[in-house]
C-alpha cells in the first residue's frame, strides 16, 4: 500500500497539557499578588501618560533559566526599587521565552530542564510559581509575549509586556497585544526599522478579532477592545539609536503622525553591541538628554544578573555557574546597583 497521508506528515507526537484555568487553580493569585500587579499596571500607565514623572526601569536577567537564582535576584531588586522609588519605578525583567534566529535554547517555559526534553507543562508551572513569588515580594514583573498561547497561563502576573524585534511586525502578536491589560512596548526591528513599530502601535490601539484559546483550553474567537497603552522601545539596529539625534528624529516622526512621543531605550542588544558593560554608556547618555530637557524618554531597560557574563549550557547541568546568564551577557548585581544609583542621583543634579 502507498502511504497517502496528506496531514501531520512531519508531526511525531501530540501531547495534551494542563489548561490555563487548571494551572491557575494550582497556583492561584493571592490578594498581595493582585495588589502588586494592579498597582504596577497603573503606575506604568501613569508614567506612559505623563501623570507620573518617574522613569520606568525594566531591570533583570536576559532570560530566566534557574528559579532559585531568579528569586535571589528579585529580593535584591526589591530592596533597590524601594530605595530609588522617588525617581525610578523599577520592574523586574522576567523573560521565559527566547526567540531564535536558527536554533538554540528557547527559554524556561519551552525547556525547563535545559536538555531539549521540552517539558512545557513543567515550564509553565515553574514560570507561574516564580511570578507569584515575585509578586508576593511586592515587585512588579515584566515579560516578553513571544508565544501567542502562553499568555493565557501567566499574563495575569505581568505589569508590563514587550513585543520583541522579531515579532513586532507579526499580525498575530499585534492581535494579541490589542487585548492585553498591561502597557505594551514594541521594539524596533533588528535592522533598526522604526516604521514597523509605529504601525504596530497604531494597529494595537484598534479592536481586533482572532483565534486563540480560552481559559478552559478550547479554541475560541477572541474579540478585543484595543490597547491604547503602547510605546516604542529603541534597541538599536545596524548601529545604536539611543543618541540625541536618533531620538530627536523619532520624536519628529511620531509628532507628525499625532502620536505622543513616549520612548523607552533598551540599553542592551544593539545599543551596547551585546557587551553588557556598555549598557552604562547608553544609560549615561540618557541621563544627559533628560537633564537637558528631553521629555519623551519615559524609561529604559538593563540586562543584569547576579553574576557578570554569560555561559554555554553544559551537558552536565551540575556545572552550570549560579547566577550567570545562559543567553546574552549580563551585568553583575553590584554593577547594576551602582549604575542605577548613579543614574538616579544624576537626575537630581
Amino acid at each position: 500500500m502507498v502511504d497517502q497521508r496528506i496531514e501531520n506528515i512531519n508531526v511525531s507526537a501530540e501531547q495534551a497539557i494542563i489548561t490555563p484555568s487548571k494551572l491557575k487553580e494550582l497556583y492561584p493569585l493571592t490578594a498581595k499578588c493582585i495588589d502588586t500587579v494592579f498597582k504596577g499596571q497603573n503606575a506604568i500607565k501613569n508614567i506612559l501618560n505623563g501623570q507620573d514623572k518617574r522613569l520606568l526601569a525594566i531591570v533583570g536577567p536576559c532570560s530566566i533559566h534557574d528559579v532559585e537564582s531568579a528569586k535571589e535576584y528579585a529580593c535584591n531588586l526589591k530592596q533597590l526599587a524601594d530605595e530609588l522609588k522617588d525617581d525610578l519605578f523599577i520592574v523586574m525583567r522576567v523573560y521565559f521565552e527566547k526567540p531564535r534566529t536558527t536554533v538554540g535554547w528557547k527559554g524556561l517555559i519551552n525547556d525547563p530542564y535545559l536538555d531539549n526534553s521540552c517539558e512545557i507543562e513543567e515550564g509553565l508551572k515553574q514560570a507561574r510559581e516564580l511570578l507569584i513569588h515575585i509578586a508576593e515580594l511586592g515587585l512588579p514583573a515584566a515579560g516578553e509575549a513571544l508565544d501567542i498561547v502562553t499568555p493565557q497561563f501567566i499574563q495575569d502576573l505581568f505589569s508590563w509586556t514587550a513585543i520583541g524585534a522579531r515579532t513586532t511586525e507579526s499580525q498575530s502578536h499585534r492581535n494579541m497585544s490589542s487585548g492585553l491589560s498591561s502597557v505594551v512596548g514594541f521594539k524596533n526591528g533588528t535592522d533598526g526599522n522604526i516604521d514597523i513599530t509605529i504601525n504596530a502601535m497604531q494597529a494595537v490601539a484598534s479592536p481586533q478579532n482572532f483565534v486563540s484559546i480560552n481559559p478552559e483550553g478550547k479554541v475560541a474567537v477572541i474579540r478585543t477592545l484595543g490597547n491604547p497603552n503602547t510605546h516604542l522601545i529603541l534597541r538599536g539596529g545596524k548601529k545604536p539609536n539611543y543618541d540625541r539625534k536618533s531620538i530627536q528624529d523619532i520624536e519628529k516622526k511620531l509628532r507628525e503622525l499625532n502620536i505622543a512621543p513616549r520612548i523607552m531605550v533598551d540599553c542592551s542588544h544593539a545599543n551596547s553591541y551585546k557587551q553588557a558593560k556598555k549598557q552604562e554608556i547608553a544609560l549615561s547618555d540618557l541621563a544627559d538628554q533628560i537633564r537637558n530637557g528631553n521629555g519623551s524618554i519615559m524609561g529604559f531597560m538593563i540586562e543584569s544578573n547576579l553574576e557578570f557574563g554569560k555561559q554555554n549550557i553544559p551537558a552536565d547541568k551540575s556545572k552550570l555557574k549560579y547566577g550567570v546568564s545562559v543567553t546574552d551577557e549580563c551585568l553583575d548585581w553590584e554593577s547594576t546597583e551602582k549604575i542605577l544609583k548613579e543614574f538616579s542621583l544624576s537626575l537630581n543634579k
